[in-house]
């Protein structure tokens, strides 16, 4: 309802105004009591011309303000551009001046590890050259040497052969010859002792029941030299083995304790023994002599 008398109002009272001069007088003297008079008016609008001129200076002082700070702002930024445009473009020269030495120091590196490779092939070629060679030589002496070994073989196969056929007639002849020769000698030491240096010399002979000398009952032989209540045994022999120097200690052993008797010097002779034997019939207490001229009074 109000909305529709407001346009009401709106739509007729300008045409009433102009037409009704009752309505002009009382809308005039309306709005003569809200609205302000002209000198008021007119003071007013001085005042805000003078306040307007004042906030157009201030306005004025804070941009020139502004101005020179942003005048000093923008120098000082200059400057600041310009200090790390110098500071860009030394960093990026010593940038520039490393990556160049480092380029360098690459290509160098580069350079010498192409050498090396390239001493390292060679190198690997020489190698495998050299190991083919001695692949080939070693093979060629390989079959030399199964060729020799095949020869040296059949060598050793046909001496051992003849040397069979040999050691069985030699074996005969010297046994038969090396007893012989053992008791001939035997006889004359024993004859020449007896004679020239008045010792007593005996054959022991006895029966070793217990198997003490041999492991097995059998007989034991000695010869026994005796000068002044010494006591020395003698074992002659045409060749003296290892086994030989333990049964001579044995029969000395066993001597002793049969018939109570201390023998003093324990005398091995014998052309053909060996030096390891020797050692060892030294180290058990014997006087070796492998020569004739090695045996003194």
């Amino acid at each position: 309802m109000e909305q529709e008398a407001r346009e009401i109002i709106l739509r007729e009272l300008p045409q009433l105004i102009t037409q009704d001069p009752q309505i002009r007088d009382w809308v005039w003297h309306l709005i003569h009591d809200y609205a302000p008079s002209r000198a008021e008016t007119e003071s007013r609008f001085d005042q805000m011309l003078a306040e307007l001129k004042q906030m157009r200076e201030e306005h004025q002082r804070r941009w020139e303000e502004n101005q020179r700070e942003l005048s000093a702002l923008r120098e000082e930024h200059q400057r600041r551009w310009e200090e790390n445009q110098r500071q860009l473009r030394a960093l990026r020269e010593e940038q520039e001046r490393r990556w160049q030495e480092q380029q360098k120091r690459w290509e160098e590196q580069q350079k010498r590890w192409e050498e090396q490779q390239k001493r390292w092939e060679e190198n690997q070629r020489e190698l495998r050259a050299l190991r083919e060679e001695q692949e080939r030589r070693w093979q060629e002496q390989q079959k030399r040497w199964e060729e020799n070994q095949r020869r040296l073989d059949a060598m050793i196969e046909a001496i051992q052969k003849v040397d069979h056929r040999i050691d069985r007639t030699i074996g005969a002849l010297g046994a038969r010859w090396g007893t012989s020769t053992e008791k001939a000698f035997r006889d004359a030491l024993a004859g020449i002792l007896s004679e020239s240096f008045g010792v007593t010399v005996e054959r022991v002979e006895y029966e070793d029941e217990s198997g003490e000398v041999f492991g097995h009952p059998d007989q034991v032989e000695l010869d026994v030299i005796i000068r002044d209540g010494e006591v020395l045994v003698c074992e002659i022999k045409s060749s003296v083995s290892r086994g030989d120097v333990y049964i001579f200690e044995r029969k000395v052993r066993s001597y002793e304790k049969r018939l109570g008797r201390k023998v003093n010097r324990l005398l091995l002779i014998s052309p053909v023994i060996r030096e390891k034997d020797q050692e060892l019939a030294k180290s058990l207490g014997m006087e070796v002599y492998a020569d004739a001229d090695e045996v003194t009074p």
